[in-house]
């Protein structure tokens, strides 16, 4: 007679609850995914002359500029202060959703150790 719910050689209740465990997984990490889709990251560069606040669908949603920062004669600083702004903004983001990731998936990385989800 042949073991019941199980696979040959063993590990009746254990693909069970690992597909338990990947069902929790994924759900927690559409919640994850949908709170950085909520959120906004705000940088600044020039000592606070430019700030740059991206939301977490990675758009820009906000450019605030200083007076002193906008100067007709310099316009390749002011570029550049955008342009570093812009890039610790989506560096932050970045930061919080892989921090997102790592507490759901308990730091494994790498999508499961390779797993396609």
């Amino acid at each position: 007679m042949a073991k019941r719910g199980g696979f040959p050689g063993g590990m009746p209740g254990n693909m069970n609850n690992l597909m338990k465990q990947a069902q929790k997984m994924q759900r927690q990490m559409e919640e994850a995914q949908k709170e950085l889709e909520e959120k906004e990251i705000t940088a600044t560069a020039g000592g606070g002359a430019v700030e740059v606040t991206v939301s977490g669908k990675r758009e820009i949603t906000k450019i605030k500029l200083s007076e002193e920062v906008v100067d007709p004669d310099d316009i390749e600083m002011l570029e550049d202060l955008i342009m570093a702004a812009t890039n610790e903004a989506l560096r932050q983001l970045e930061d919080f959703s892989a921090s997102s990731m790592s507490k759901i998936t308990g730091g494994i990385g790498g999508g499961l150790g390779g797993l396609p989800f």
